[in-house]
């Protein structure tokens, strides 16, 4: 691929990068961090990109690698002991019908890393099973019990008990919160 059209196609990606990992670190610093991170180790690594190959797809994988790497990395120099972190979290009251933002991404950051980007991939971002699962690196089983997982978790936390029609505007949400939002079957 020449440099100047793996540069387009790179920029091109910037946006669906920048959503992916904000979804990931849960802080704008550090997803504009990290996809600097990745976009300049594609960048010295563009000679090992397979010309027709899904250039979205190895994106991801860097940005997901990255993220998990930095994130070993942080565990190691620095752990929560006295429990600070943990005791940050609050109960959310009763869900009055109407799921406000401020809720959904309060209990979309309680979710463990892995559950929040299967989320992201396949209920936000319309990727199939298979794509989500290439790009994170495991089995399409564990994606769809990842997802459910997620989906679960955020359930309970939002008090939705699936019984009546959630009242929302935002469609890529909807798509996270229901399996009926992801077009992956």
């Amino acid at each position: 691929m020449r440099r100047e059209d793996a540069k387009a196609e790179l920029i091109g990606h910037m946006k669906v990068l920048r959503a992916f990992a904000m979804s990931l670190t849960r802080n704008s610093a550090a997803a504009e961090d990290l996809v600097q991170d990745t976009v300049l180790k594609a960048w010295t690594k563009m000679d090992g990109f397979e010309e027709g190959s899904n250039m979205r797809a190895w994106l991801f994988t860097i940005l997901r690698n990255t993220f998990y790497s930095d994130r070993r990395k942080a565990a190691r120099e620095a752990e929560d002991a006295d429990g600070v972190l943990a005791g940050q979290l609050a109960e959310k009251p009763a869900h009055d019908g109407r799921l406000q933002l401020a809720d959904f991404r309060a209990a979309f950051d309680r979710l463990p890393p892995e559950q929040r980007e299967v989320l992201t991939l396949v209920g936000a971002l319309q990727y199939s099973y298979e794509e989500a699962a290439q790009m994170c690196g495991v089995k399409v089983g564990t994606v769809k019990s990842r997802l459910n997982r997620g989906r679960e978790a955020l359930a309970v936390a939002l008090h939705l008990d699936g019984d009546g029609p959630i009242e929302m505007t935002d469609a890529v949400t909807h798509g996270v919160v229901t399996a009926n939002g992801s077009s992956a079957a």
